[in-house]
């Protein structure tokens, strides 16, 4: 599939002051003169932000780590995970329309997709809210037929089933991802065989669904808890730090478009002083 940019550019791009700090923060986890590797994370931070991938999101990222433009537009043109026009401003919905999900209905989901959102891939719907594509195997085989919503996988999908779960997101409400036939996990049909003390009035989810449901989770949530700020060994604390708790040495400066070098941070441990 050739995949370029969308004729229609914004004028510019800016991270909000949280996401360029949590950026900023990502760069310092690797070492000095790899800060290019950060380039995956903080375009899809900027995805994140923008709902899309712009032009100049893709060059301002290139700027802050040190790259020509065509080495960011090389990353973002190969990988499909980076949507490179507008989506949907609730919901951008990927169907797997690879082996298993095609055997265990993917096209009837892709039928309710086309009724409801719009007759072909990557068109957004009349009202703005929704758009769809197909694509290759999400890795959730055991679970098929399935659908990628924003960063969650919806399982065990029948086509009203999907039709309910655009219902329920276009009226403003964010369904429990995971299994939606009951299931706990990947397990049989049946029910579980073991593992069944995990299985509670208040959690009949996996852990990390019923984490998204304890903390309100949202479609596209995207307050750094789900990537810690700091490397490890640059925090005491838990992962899973807020923007306000970036240590004043991590800020960028007027010289410099890194935030800062692994090698200046000296936080500390329980009582032990760590100098990376």
């Amino acid at each position: 599939m050739l995949r370029r940019l969308h004729l229609d550019q914004p004028t510019s791009f800016a991270f909000t002051p949280e996401n360029l700090a949590w950026a900023n923060a990502q760069i310092t986890k690797y070492p000095e003169g790899r800060q290019a590797s950060a380039i995956i994370p903080l375009l899809w931070r900027a995805q994140e932000q923008e709902g899309w991938l712009t032009r100049p999101a893709i060059e301002g990222v290139a700027d802050m780590l040190g790259l020509a433009f065509m080495r960011a537009l090389e990353v973002a043109s190969f990988y499909f995970m980076f949507q490179l026009q507008p989506v949907g401003t609730i919901a951008h919905i990927q169907v797997c329309g690879t082996t298993s999900c095609m055997i265990c209905g993917a096209e009837d989901l892709v039928a309710v997709c086309q009724d409801k959102i719009a007759k072909n891939p990557h068109d957004v719907s009349a009202d703005g809210k929704f758009s769809w594509e197909e694509v290759e195997c999400l890795g959730s085989c055991s679970n098929a037929p399935m659908a990628q919503i924003g960063k969650d996988y919806y399982e065990d999908l029948t086509a009203a089933k999907m039709g309910e779960l655009i219902d329920a997101l276009a009226r403003g409400e964010v369904p429990l991802p995971g299994p939606q036939n009951g299931r706990y996990a990947a397990e049989p049909l049946s029910g579980l065989t073991t593992l069944k003390e995990y299985i509670t009035n208040k959690n009949p989810h996996n852990a990390s669904v019923q984490l998204a449901h304890d903390i309100g989770d949202t479609i596209k949530r995207i307050d750094g808890t789900e990537v810690p700020l700091l490397a490890p060994w640059q925090m005491s604390g838990p992962p899973g730090l807020t923007a306000g708790m970036l240590p004043s040495a991590t800020k960028p400066d007027s010289k410099s478009k890194l935030a800062v070098k692994p090698s200046t941070l000296a936080v500390k441990a329980s009582s032990t002083e760590l100098k990376p």
